[in-house]
């Protein structure tokens, strides 16, 4: 089939926003909701790169069409149905910072945060609905589905004191409570005695103090200059939870798997997984939760090479995968080659 230009894929995810979000105030299912986000920080994403070719206008022109696609998706109140009952959603969030976005003096920077964001609440709503069953009630399942469409963790309040203020509050109200409160004495009269003892606590206490610090640093230079190897932690790629055992070779195996069986489309998402995790592995990329691909593929920037091989797999990862276009044995073997090909160049 004919290959999908960069262009043809950008108004192709245009379209998708478009032309597929909800028309009517209907209640659509939380599976949807989730789609809409993913297309959203798929369209948001396309902003972050722009050809050289591409001109100022044409750019500013596909940011603006871009946030209008993102808001008919996800429109400031929208009601959303799961198994556990029926929510109003409020994107109001979105909206303002889709509007910052369209003034802001460092688009990048405001697309980036918008980018995480976004990211943030669509991993937790694939959490959500890939979630094993459990024997949480369905108001607890309500509530949970409820704190993840607030967006809680972006609630900004004031932060308390870090445990080391904390620390030394407590040790000042520790002191004084030492002392009991003087009593009115009358005029003349002095408790020298009181006073020399009132001293004799404090350079005490304050002896002790240092004593514990120094020995508290002591401690952490020493652990500082003994590291134990990290065990290694579950890893999410692209969305997708990794076991901590999971090798590169494990992910290509499942993705000729999936090819075998003919889902073929599947099988390039895995494979690309596979490819990211083994670059990881040898310390080419940095994983990270929330980078998506196209971060991945401008981190290559200095490995010409590299890169070059790295942008025609993203394309057409992001082709079959995010674009929906229909993959053929052709383009899985073309994908695996270049996989093959890939690695060499990274060594």
């Amino acid at each position: 089939m004919p290959q999908i230009s960069t262009r043809q894929f950008r108004l192709l995810v245009l379209a998708t926003l478009l032309f597929f979000s909800p028309a009517t105030v209907a209640a659509i299912p939380i599976s949807e909701y989730h789609q809409n986000v993913k297309n959203a920080i798929t369209a948001l994403d396309t902003l972050t790169t722009s050809d050289e070719e591409e001109p100022p206008v044409d750019y500013g022109n596909r940011i603006g069409l871009t946030i209008q696609g993102v808001k008919a998706a996800l429109p400031e109140h929208q009601t959303v149905e799961s198994p556990e009952g029926i929510y109003e959603v409020d994107n109001s969030w979105l909206h303002r910072d889709l509007k910052e976005l369209e003034q802001a003096v460092d688009l990048p920077e405001k697309l980036r945060q918008l980018l995480e964001n976004l990211q943030a609440v669509e991993v937790r709503l694939a959490q959500y609905q890939t979630a094993p069953p459990s024997t949480e009630t369905k108001d607890q399942a309500k509530t949970r589905l409820e704190s993840i469409l607030a967006r809680p963790e972006y609630a900004t309040g004031a932060r308390g004191p870090n445990a080391l203020t904390r620390l030394i509050q407590d040790f000042f109200r520790w002191l004084e409570n030492l002392f009991p409160k003087r009593a009115p004495m009358e005029e003349g009269r002095a408790n020298l005695f009181t006073q020399i003892a009132q001293v004799v606590v404090i350079l005490a206490a304050l002896a002790l103090l240092v004593y514990v610090v120094k020995i508290l640093l002591t401690r952490f230079e020493r652990s500082r200059k003994r590291k134990t190897p990290k065990k290694r932690k579950a890893r999410i790629v692209l969305g997708e939870r990794l076991e901590p055992e999971q090798t590169s070779t494990d992910l290509l195996s499942e993705a000729e798997a999936l090819a075998r069986s003919g889902d073929l489309r599947a099988a390039i998402r895995k494979a690309y997984i596979a490819l990211l995790v083994e670059l990881g592995d040898r310390k080419v990329i940095s994983l990270a939760q929330h980078k998506t691909n196209r971060d991945y593929l401008n981190s290559l920037r200095n490995a010409p090479q590299l890169h070059s091989r790295m942008r025609g797999l993203t394309d057409s990862f992001e082709r079959h995968w995010y674009g929906l276009a229909q993959a053929t044995p052709n383009d899985w073997q073309d994908f695996r080659a270049g996989y093959l090909s890939t690695l060499k160049s990274g060594n």
